[in-house]
């Protein structure tokens, strides 16, 4: 605490870092390139998260494919209570969906090279899929959703960020059922809203080789199509008032007129920081 005026009794106060405790999820949720990413980080250093709490599809999926490589157990749980078996062969099409072998077919070769074994199963599959950064059925990421809070206590029991899922209305359900059977509150759903011509143009600075014109309409149309509806049904079922939608496009330019992308990004976290409740007086942050 810093006193700039003693006599007139005013007093500014500077925090660094809140500590939370308790239960419960915080959802980002919102189209390509708005954000949420750089904004979950923001929230976990502000709110001391460590960051096995932040979670994004990306980093599920290494957790399950680390869990299945040391636990056994594990292993045999995501195969008989899941359907991601290590003894089922991905090219089986009694046992897959039609689409998902065709898929594994085009990488027959890469897949050999890679898991150098004569069966190739579903969790093979899954690995590679990961690995080389190929989207992964929406049947089998609702699973795995479920399997990582049944064996994850430490989830269960404390606070968390979930980052960019669930991306459709049939996957909210799921989590929303996930989060009900193992009564985990949901704290809010952040929604980080950003214009389609804002989405092309942060993706295009960023330079990833799949950011072109066609694939980012694509993206756009997705969010539109499929995760506007599922923050929509999350409304419904939540209430309106454990949905907050946030502008995430909120600039802030230095004395040269450049763009300071630290001070942009921390204004949009001390607007969430304000939907998730915490007092005026703490979100002077420097």
């Amino acid at each position: 605490m810093q006193s700039r005026d003693i006599q007139s009794g005013e007093v500014k106060i500077t925090v660094k870092k809140v500590h939370v405790q308790g239960r419960g999820a915080i959802v980002l949720t919102g189209p390509s390139s708005c954000g949420k990413g750089e904004i979950a980080k923001a929230l976990q250093n502000i709110l001391s998260i460590p960051n096995e709490r932040h979670l994004s599809m990306g980093s599920i999926l290494r957790m399950t494919i680390d869990r299945a490589r040391n636990d056994q157990a594990f292993k045999e749980k995501l195969s008989a209570d899941y359907g991601i078996s290590y003894r089922k062969s991905i090219f089986d099409l009694s046992l897959n969906k039609r689409e998902h072998v065709l898929k594994a077919e085009k990488y027959k070769k890469e897949l050999d090279d890679y898991c150098v074994k004569e069966m190739i199963s579903q969790l093979d599959w899954l690995e590679f899929c990961v690995v080389k950064g190929l989207l992964i059925p929406d049947l089998w990421t609702i699973k795995l959703i479920d399997a990582i809070f049944e064996s994850s206590p430490e989830l269960q029991d404390n606070i968390f960020i979930l980052d960019g899922y669930p991306r459709t209305s049939v996957a909210a359900e799921k989590l929303l059922g996930t989060f009900l059977r193992y009564q985990i509150p949901l704290i809010k759903v952040i929604h980080l809203s950003i214009t389609k011509e804002e989405m092309k143009k942060r993706a295009f600075e960023r330079k990833r080789v799949d950011d072109d014109d066609e694939s980012l309409e694509r993206r756009y149309e997705f969010y539109i199509e499929k995760v506007h509806p599922s923050v929509d049904y999350m409304k419904i079922r939540l209430g309106s008032s454990r949905v907050a939608l946030i502008d995430a496009h909120q600039p802030i330019y230095d004395q040269f007129d450049k763009l300071d992308i630290d001070k942009s990004i921390q204004q949009v976290a001390l607007k969430v920081l304000h939907e998730l409740g915490l007092p005026s007086y703490l979100l002077d942050l420097k």
